[in-house]
């Protein structure tokens, strides 16, 4: 038995025992999307990649040193979990607003005007939609801010190599956690919001443009002054949408990351600034170090 009990030990030793993390190139002036998280006890590092939740599927490219990563890493962590089906076939359920419709919250003529735009821009009839929150129907515009027809997310790219590579995906959040979450913001808000990118749909195309250029560029502190521009981002709750959820993300990451190798992959603009996981990781006492990405 007490031999049984060795074997044991010593498998789980060498399965623990995995290949060396891979030696990462630094980047010096922090201008990247990659980074590692190191120190503070960790045995292994966690790497923290910033992503973009729709781009031109011409530009997702992943640099050889986020692969190397990717590839070191066991377990893949993105804001949900995008293979659980729960996740998409279910988010349906989580869509509608709570005793409230679009047309509760515009005028007729302003009502007429976004029914007009989702049926002569989008070919899209509002009478199935009349409960979705409105800042939902707004991330249905933003295919018309792009230049190009063949679109995808990032995450979707990064799920598609991490499932080849027999990776265990997981997310951070539910579907229907990040839904509520836009019942945190008052509905009349987002509404107001849908039809001020409706009216000003030219105006947001550049915007929209510039956001990703700068991107990718991996430019993230501009990022952070083009998503702070109150011009585009009314109604955008930073406590709401930001700041809890990545102190959220950093109390379950500090549990998940002694336990495995593993990879984060959320949008870039929870990386940065004061309530950032970068900064929100340093006062935790970890190494936090930016990784050439290109």
């Amino acid at each position: 038995m007490k031999i049984i009990y060795s074997l044991f030990f010593i498998s789980i030793f060498l399965s623990c025992k995995a290949q060396k993390a891979p030696i990462l190139t630094k980047n010096n002036d922090g201008n990247t999307l990659l980074w590692e998280v190191s120190g503070n006890g960790l045995k292994v590092p966690t790497y923290l990649f910033g992503t973009f939740h729709m781009l031109c599927k011409s530009d997702i490219v992943f640099s050889p040193q986020l692969q190397q990563a990717l590839a070191y890493s066991k377990q893949v962590y993105f804001e949900m979990d995008l293979d659980d089906p729960k996740n998409t076939l279910g988010a349906v359920f989580f869509m509608n607003m709570k005793n409230s419709t679009l047309k509760d919250l515009y005028t007729v003529k302003e009502y007429q005007k976004v029914k007009s735009y989702f049926k002569d821009t989008l070919g899209m009839g509002l009478e199935l939609l009349q409960k979705w929150k409105p800042s939902l129907l707004e991330a249905m515009l933003y295919p018309r801010m792009m230049p190009c027809k063949n679109a995808s997310g990032v995450e979707l790219e990064l799920m598609d190599i991490a499932v080849k590579q027999k990776k265990e995906i997981l997310g951070l959040e539910t579907i229907e956690f990040q839904t509520s979450v836009f019942d945190s913001i008052p509905y009349q808000i987002q509404a107001n919001a849908l039809l001020k990118t409706i009216d000003s749909i030219a105006a947001y195309k550049v915007y929209f443009e510039k956001m990703v250029q700068v991107y990718k560029n991996q430019q993230i502190e501009k990022l952070q002054e083009i998503i702070s521009d109150t011009t585009f981002s009314e109604g955008l709750n930073n406590d709401i949408m930001l700041k809890n959820r990545n102190q959220n993300w950093v109390i379950q990451l500090q549990k998940i990351m002694p336990l495995n190798n593993v990879f984060v992959a959320v949008g870039a603009a929870h990386l940065f600034g004061k309530d950032g996981l970068i900064k929100l990781f340093l006062s935790k006492g970890y190494t936090v170090t930016p990784l050439m990405n290109k």
